[in-house]
């Protein structure tokens, strides 16, 4: 089962980076590993970037994922369609839920599962694959409407409730 998609794991741990690596290779076309989030924004920005599974804590004797949160907060603003999935030994509820809140596509606890890791990292990329823009649905619905019109241009802005020179820049634009 492998996914030609590009994973970015970030984890100031080698031996978690290390493991994921293993156990994640077979998995996707491409792992990019990352010990320090600093490098995050720099390597998103030289790399395509399909997934990143982002550790909570960098800082030794820190495990409040404050620093989990921050990061993915920072990546959402600069690659809001690159999911992000978060990574801690220290869950609890609570933090899961800000994680979700704050944008995050899933959750896993150390250790984990290797299955259900593989598992819901493809979920998380089927998910993305679903999503369509508003600009696709937007033309979907303008050819559907002309369609339904048998061309008729007047009939499809009028059935959109738009003007005709209105629904000619959409087309002009789709």
């Amino acid at each position: 089962m492998n996914i030609n998609k590009t994973i970015l794991i970030v984890d100031d741990n080698a031996a978690i980076l290390t493991a994921l690596r293993y156990c994640l290779d077979p998995v996707f076309g491409r792992i990019v590993t990352l010990s320090r989030p600093d490098d995050i924004l720099k390597t998103m920005a030289q790399e395509t970037i399909d997934l990143v599974l982002l550790d909570m804590n960098f800082q030794p004797g820190v495990n409040s994922g404050q620093e989990g949160l921050f990061w993915l907060r920072t990546i959402r603003k600069h690659h809001p369609q690159t999911p992000i999935v978060l990574l801690t030994a220290y869950a609890d509820v609570s933090l899961a839920v800000r994680g979700l809140k704050s944008g995050a596509a899933d959750f896993i606890t150390k250790p984990w599962d290797n299955d259900e890791l593989v598992r819901k990292l493809k979920d998380v990329l089927d998910m993305q694959d679903e999503i369509i823009t508003l600009d696709e649905v937007e033309k979907d619905h303008i050819r559907r409407a002309i369609d339904h019109c048998h061309g008729n241009l007047t009939q499809a802005a009028e059935l959109l409730g738009i003007t005709r020179q209105t629904l000619y820049n959409k087309m002009k634009r789709l």
